[in-house]
């Protein structure tokens, strides 16, 4: 095997990569300076090296605690699960949220093997009986996998008096309902708020 076909392998195995696109990037790969090749090495050599989770909510960081967890101006009684880093961070680009975070680090899939050991709720449980949570905003994903992890998340964390929400899914601001799907809609209406004056 050559060395751009054993390339083009590896970047296949990335998600959302096929391998027309993982031969594409595997060409542009070998077309750069020697420079450009070893600092796209180097990140990535970094990225297993450095990166590691966030004692307080999984999340990934350099640090010993994540920026997130370390900003003393959050609000520690208000925490947000979401299955993924990039959930917490699609949130903070919102600017909406001022309390911590929790990542799942996935979602229960029975279909994909994937039960609730698999994921950090165990995590979870510990870190609700051991500080001062107040309020859980159930942020996981509006798909079966989503939905049954919020589910499972809502019935163990009830008896422990936590207020629990889930966010709202529906129609996107600019958005024409005409050409929302069913689901989205059927979500929206479902969760609808009252007015507030």
């Amino acid at each position: 095997m050559t060395a751009i076909e054993r390339l083009v392998k590896e970047l296949s195995k990335l998600p959302g990569i096929g391998e027309k696109t993982a031969t594409r990037l595997a060409y542009y790969i070998a077309r750069e300076d020697a420079v450009s090749a070893t600092s796209l090495a180097k990140a990535i050599t970094d990225i297993k090296e450095k990166i590691r989770f966030c004692p307080g909510c999984l999340n990934l960081t350099e640090g010993i605690n994540c920026p997130i967890c370390s900003d003393t101006r959050r609000d520690k009684t208000t925490v947000c699960v979401v299955e993924e880093p990039q959930d917490a961070l699609a949130i903070e680009k919102t600017g909406s949220f001022k309390g911590l975070y929790h990542v799942l680090h996935g979602a229960i899939s029975p279909l994909d093997g994937i039960g609730p050991d698999d994921i950090k709720i165990n995590e979870l449980i510990s870190r609700i009986k051991n500080s001062h949570i107040k309020e859980l905003i159930i942020a996981t994903n509006p798909t079966t996998s989503g939905e049954a992890t919020s589910l499972y998340i809502a019935r163990l964390l009830k008896p422990l008096g936590v207020k629990l929400s889930r966010i709202a899914f529906g129609v996107p601001f600019g958005g024409d309902i005409e050409y929302i799907d069913k689901s989205t809609l059927a979500k929206s209406i479902e969760g609808r708020m009252g007015f507030s004056s």
